[in-house]
C-alpha cells in the first residue's frame, strides 16, 4: 500500500470516528436495530430454508420477538417492581440487622474496636428517604411534563427501533454482498477472512453467552424462589446478567442470596443448603450442558476484555458506547491476533534466534 493510499485511509478512518462521535446521541434506536437484526438473521435464514420467504420469515420472528417482549412487560415486569419496591422498604430493616447481629458477631471473631462500624448515618440517610416515594413519583411526573420534547423523541426512538431493525433483518444478506462487492478484489479474502473471525467471535458471545445468562437467571430465579426466598426473582435475574463474565453470576448471586437468607431465616439451616445448591447445580449445568451446547468450543471475548470494553464504552460514549463496546472489542481482538501472527513471521521476532544460531553454526 503506497503512502497517498494510507494517508486515505487514516483519513477516512478518523472522520468515521469524528461522525460517530458527533452523532453519538442519536445512534442509539440503529445499534440496537442492527443488534436485533443481526441476532434475527439465522432465524431468518432458517426459515428461509424451510421455504417460507424471507418477509414472512421476518414476520414470524418479529412475532417471536414480541412475544418475548410482551410476557416480559405483563408478567416479569410487575413482579421485578414489587420486589425492588420491597428491597427499598426491607434496606433499613437489613442495616439493623447487620448493626446489632452480624457487626457485633464480626467484631467478637476480629477483635475490633466497638466504634469501628458506623452505620447509624447510613441508616438515617435510608430512612429519610423512605418517606418520599410518592414525592419521588411527583418529581418524576414533573419532569416528565415539563420536557415534553424530550419525552417525544425518546418515545419516536423506541418506535423507530422495530422500523430498523425489521428493514435490516430483511435486507441483511442483501446488505452483505453489496458490502463485499464494494471491497478491493486483491484483499477481499483478507477482509472477508477477518470478518468472519470477527462475527464467529460476536456471534459466540451474542447468541452463545448471552442464551447462557438467560437460561441462569431463569434458573436461579426459580430455584430461589421454590425455596421461599422473598428476594429470589430480583436475585436470581441479577446473577444470571453478572454471568456475563463468567463464575461472576454464581459469586454475586450467591453471596445476596445467602445475605438475604439470613436476614430472612436466620440461621435455619435447610433454607441455606438450599440456596447453596441451586447455584452449585446452576454451575453444573452451565459448565457441562449450556456452554457446551449453546456456545461449543467458539473462541469467545476474554472476561476481562469484556469487562474494560463495556465500561470504556459506557465511560465514552454512554448508552451508546455500552452497544458498540463488545463488537468494537471483537474487531480489536481479532486484529491484535493477527498482528501477532504477523509479528511471529517477521524478521523483528526471528532476528534474536537467528543471532544465536550464528555461532553454533560457525562452532
Amino acid at each position: 500500500m503506497i503512502d497517498s493510499q494510507r494517508w486515505l485511509w487514516m483519513a477516512g478512518l478518523l472522520v468515521l470516528g469524528g461522525l460517530l462521535y458527533l452523532l453519538h446521541p442519536i445512534l442509539s434506536p440503529f445499534l440496537v436495530g442492527i443488534l436485533l437484526a443481526y441476532m434475527g438473521d439465522p432465524l431468518v435464514d432458517r426459515l428461509e430454508r424451510w421455504k417460507l420467504s424471507r418477509t414472512w420469515g421476518v414476520i414470524a420472528v418479529f412475532a417471536l420477538f414480541s412475544l418475548v417482549l410482551a410476557i416480559l412487560l405483563l408478567v416479569l415486569v410487575p413482579m421485578l417492581g414489587k420486589q425492588l419496591m420491597r428491597l427499598y422498604e426491607l434496606v433499613p430493616q437489613m442495616l439493623d440487622w447487620i448493626q446489632h447481629q452480624a457487626l457485633p458477631w464480626v467484631q467478637l471473631k476480629f477483635g475490633l474496636a466497638e466504634g469501628f462500624w458506623r452505620f447509624d448515618q447510613l441508616k438515617a440517610a435510608f430512612s429519610e428517604h423512605l418517606g418520599k416515594t410518592t414525592d419521588i413519583v411527583g418529581i418524576i411526573l414533573a419532569q416528565v411534563t415539563a420536557s415534553g420534547l424530550a419525552l417525544l423523541g425518546w418515545l419516536a426512538n423506541l418506535l423507530l427501533i422495530p422500523v430498523v431493525s425489521f428493514y435490516l433483518m430483511r435486507d441483511w444478506d442483501l446488505l452483505m454482498a453489496r458490502l463485499r462487492e464494494l471491497l478491493p478484489r486483491r484483499r477481499e479474502a483478507v477482509v472477508v477472512k477477518l470478518v468472519s473471525e470477527c462475527h464467529e467471535v460476536l456471534g459466540a458471545f451474542l447468541r452463545g453467552q448471552l442464551l447462557v445468562m438467560l437460561a441462569l437467571g431463569v434458573m436461579y430465579a426459580t430455584g430461589l424462589m421454590l425455596i421461599g426466598l422473598e428476594l429470589g426473582l430480583l436475585i436470581g435475574l441479577l446473577a444470571g446478567l453478572a454471568s456475563i463474565v463468567p463464575y461472576l453470576g454464581v459469586v454475586v448471586g450467591l453471596g445476596a442470596a445467602m445475605a438475604a437468607g439470613l436476614f430472612q431465616f436466620g440461621v435455619d439451616f435447610y433454607p441455606l443448603l438450599g440456596i447453596a445448591i441451586v447455584f452449585t447445580v446452576g454451575q453444573m449445568l452451565e459448565g457441562m450442558l449450556l456452554t457446551p451446547l449453546l456456545v461449543g468450543d467458539r473462541i469467545g471475548l476474554h472476561p476481562v476484555a469484556v469487562i474494560f470494553a463495556i465500561m470504556a464504552g459506557g465511560q465514552l460514549f454512554g448508552f451508546t458506547g455500552v452497544l458498540l463496546a463488545l463488537p468494537v472489542a471483537a474487531v480489536i481482538m481479532v486484529l491484535v491476533r493477527h498482528v501477532n501472527d504477523l509479528y511471529k513471521l517477521s524478521a523483528l521476532y526471528r532476528e534474536s534466534s537467528d543471532a544465536s544460531d550464528e555461532p553454533s553454526s560457525r562452532a
